[in-house]
């Protein structure tokens, strides 16, 4: 199983550990991919903090993000999974997961990033401030640069079995599953029961909580109708219906009374 997620917009300080080393990173086949974004972003932030700060679409009180940027190459690194926070992070509490939890969660979980392209949360990465929704001078559209490198490493990597798609629109587009893997996809809508309308905190938590109980409870669903059964079985409320055509993802409902 392979679960992608969204990465948060607040992060967690890179802290005094040894700066990045790109090649580490897992997904080598991103490697170029990544130079090139860090290198645009780096001179960006470098250069006119006002251009800089239009690009990224911060407000003044953000400024120091930029500052941050202009620095990523020495900053130190910490695990990805302990620089993303949020919402969705908060509810997953990747730190207080058992070792069990701990190494599935190295394996299955994947976080897409604007700069990063996609990483394990195993991936020493420093703090940095760019969304795929960003659009640089040179390369343009962060989610159109990683749609040709995400095609040829992203398949390999869901292998054989289920992907679980919890991303945001934005980060979706930078890879769609397609065919065969595609068949074996599935994404979730987190909706509350009364209404049947998605809140967005409310979404996010629920996504967390999801992949916690997916952890720490041990199942490896193999396809979507695996999934459906397992989350059932954890106590959610899933609605789901099997894609009308082949090389079509399945598209669940989780439905909570409760928006906390």
């Amino acid at each position: 199983m392979l679960v992608l997620l969204p990465p948060s917009e607040g992060k967690a300080n890179s802290g005094e550990g040894a700066p990045l080393e790109l090649g580490s990173l897992s997904l080598p086949g991103l490697t170029a991919a990544r130079k090139a974004v860090l290198g645009e972003l780096v001179e960006l932030c470098s250069g006119d903090e006002g251009k800089a700060r239009e690009v990224l679409g911060l407000s003044e009180g953000l400024r120091g993000e930029i500052a941050k940027n202009a620095g990523l190459r020495a900053a130190g690194a910490r695990p990805a999974g302990e620089i993303y926070t949020g919402v969705l992070y908060d509810a997953l509490g990747l730190a207080t997961l058992d070792a069990d939890a701990r190494r599935r969660a190295a394996d299955r979980l994947l976080v897409f990033s604007g700069l990063w392209g996609a990483v394990r949360v195993t991936d020493r990465i420093p703090s940095y401030r760019c969304s795929m929704g960003v659009k640089l001078p040179g390369l343009g559209a962060l989610a159109g640069h990683w749609r040709a490198p995400m095609a040829e490493v992203l398949p390999a990597a869901a292998g054989t079995g289920l992907v679980l798609d919890l991303r945001s629109s934005a980060y979706a587009a930078a890879w769609r599953p397609k065919g065969e893997v595609a068949g074996r996809t599935a994404t979730v809508r987190v909706l509350h029961a009364p209404t049947r309308k998605v809140v967005s905190h409310f979404n996010k938590a629920t996504k967390g909580r999801i992949v916690r109980s997916l952890l720490t409870a041990g199942p490896a669903p193999r396809d979507p109708a695996e999934l459906v059964t397992a989350l059932r079985d954890l106590g959610y409320a899933v609605e789901a219906e099997a894609p009308g055509k082949p090389g079509k993802a399945w598209a669940l409902d989780v439905l909570v009374d409760e928006v906390h």
